[in-house]
């Protein structure tokens, strides 16, 4: 448990339930050298030489998913429903850990998601896919529903017909059979330069070769203190009974 965070954090504006390595492991520590910002105790971590990108160039590509700390999304953020406190999330997502054992993740590998660097599964995981997708049906009772500008905001990349729907039932338009597991390495790179995207994506590669992928053993509660603020992880909530 992050103790320093639950005694900062009672409310907060925004609430998540993400898979986020073992902090203090191999995959944490690199992914949030990475980034540059531990989710844990929200300290800087020097970020790696990337050749081909110098180090502001890579501080403001990995700027969006330095926000939102080192993780993989299960459970989208959401305000948590007004009559509800911290402590009914946190119960919710137990009784979802206590109903799965902890799996082994596949291997990892570097790929461009649409327009953003990612690590990713080499292989599919049904284990991983039937988790989220608990995730996301058993917490929409704690989420409170979008606003009309919500809705739009999500809506302005473009979804497909399915994933609007998704986007309407779910808050979220990339869940169940539109899930796709992903620990986010940049921000868009629309408007980088081809060469750039090749230089982060070897580097990437260069940098989480030897990483261990470990196991998938917790569902990590994140929250976003105030609109716009960093993200920290509360607890780390482990699988099994």
């Amino acid at each position: 448990m992050n103790e320093r965070a639950h005694r900062t954090v009672t409310t907060a504006h925004r609430y998540a339930a993400y898979y986020a390595p073992a902090f203090g492991g191999p995959l944490s520590e690199a992914g949030s050298r990475w980034l540059g910002r531990s989710a844990c105790d929200g300290r800087a971590v020097p970020q790696p030489v990337v050749e081909g990108v110098s180090p502001e160039l890579l501080r403001q590509l990995t700027a969006g998913p330095r926000r939102y700390g080192w993780h993989a999304t299960l459970k989208a953020p959401f305000a948590l429903l007004p009559q509800l406190e911290l402590s009914n999330l946190h119960g919710g997502i137990q009784a979802i850990c206590a109903a799965w054992d902890a799996f082994e993740l596949p291997a990892l590998k570097v790929d461009l998601i649409d327009d953003f660097l990612a690590l990713v599964p080499a292989q599919s995981s049904t284990a991983i896919h039937a988790l989220a997708g608990a995730c996301v049906t058993g917490l929409k009772s704690f989420a409170r529903p979008l606003s009309s500008f919500e809705l739009e905001r999500r809506r302005a990349p473009g979804l497909t017909s399915r994933e609007d729907a998704l986007l309407c039932s779910w808050g979220y338009p990339f869940v169940l059979d539109c899930f796709r597991f992903h620990m986010s390495l940049t921000g868009s790179l629309r408007h980088t330069e081809p060469e750039i995207v090749r230089a982060l994506a070897e580097g990437a590669q260069r940098h989480f070769d030897k990483v261990p992928a470990g196991r998938f053993d917790a569902i990590s509660l994140f929250a976003e203190p105030s609109p716009g603020a960093d993200f920290i992880c509360l607890e780390q909530i482990r699988l099994g009974a």
